[in-house]
């Protein structure tokens, strides 16, 4: 756990998300700040922005990650999987296999990326039960957990929310809803996804809703901390808002922009 800073020094922190394989950039988000903070979505399977990168097409080459991703922006959900059903069929190997190796191999470079101090929760792209293979000393993983940074009192949550994308870490509602139950108040809540609220859950490129917490909003409303902070929603309506006094922002898609967000105080 962080100790608060000495005397009248200010603390400041670097908060990133949806990282998706940009270890160059992971590298160096902590400079000039006192600790890093990531949301998790350190795996990039498919790029939806060049579909040359990630796992899916390196497997299976750019014209199938071209289809798969027009099939599920247009939300033709189960054509999706029934064409990467043919696919891995036609591989006739072990897909979590396949998978697993290829997440190894991101997460090493990932991980060693990764300055000290880092605090880091999962996304829902993430596979929990490999963080610890891969965690130095200087990152803390944190998942329905709280931490003091600088006097101030962090709460994480990661993970999302089941949809029909089937992502490696989603919970139910009931599950996520314990999670941010066991943060209790806090001065700044670190959730992987948003609060249900349909300004910040909306993507503008995907141009779909994604799911955000109904738990998450109503522990924003009831225990009012000073921050809400999170990522998933790579393009959003809105990424800044009120909720009462407490300020919600979505902290940016750190493979595309390179650029951590800074909170100080």
């Amino acid at each position: 756990m962080a100790t608060a800073p000495s005397g009248n020094r200010r603390t400041r922190v670097h908060v990133v998300s949806d990282v998706h394989g940009n270890a160059r950039d992971l590298a160096r988000a902590k400079d000039g700040a006192d600790a890093l903070i990531c949301l998790g979505d350190l795996v990039l399977f498919l790029d939806y922005a060049d579909h040359s990168r990630g796992i899916f097409p390196d497997l299976f080459g750019k014209e199938n990650a071209d289809r798969i991703v027009a099939l599920r922006t247009a939300r033709r959900f189960e054509e999706a999987r029934e064409f990467g059903a043919q696919l891995w069929a036609g591989i006739g190997a072990d897909r979590a296999a396949l998978i697993e190796r290829a997440v190894r191999r991101q997460y090493a470079e990932m991980f060693a990326a990764f300055p000290a101090p880092t605090y880091a929760t999962y996304g829902n792209v993430d596979m929990p039960p490999l963080w610890p293979e891969y965690a130095g000393p200087g990152t803390t993983v944190l998942d329905g957990e709280r931490v003091e940074i600088g006097g101030w009192v962090f709460g994480f949550v990661g993970g999302g929310l089941k949809t029909p994308m089937r992502t490696p870490y989603e919970l139910t509602d009931e599950e996520y809803a314990a999670k941010i139950e066991a943060v209790g108040e806090v001065d700044v809540l670190c959730t992987h996804i948003p609060p249900e609220v349909p300004e910040l859950v909306y993507d503008t490129v995907a141009r779909r809703f994604e799911r955000g917490s109904r738990a998450l909003l109503d522990a924003i409303r009831r225990t009012r901390p000073r921050y809400s902070l999170f990522g998933h929603v790579h393009q959003p309506l809105v990424r800044r808002m009120r909720i009462g006094p407490t300020e919600c922002v979505n902290v940016g898609h750190f493979a595309g922009s390179g650029k951590p967000w800074a909170l100080e105080w």
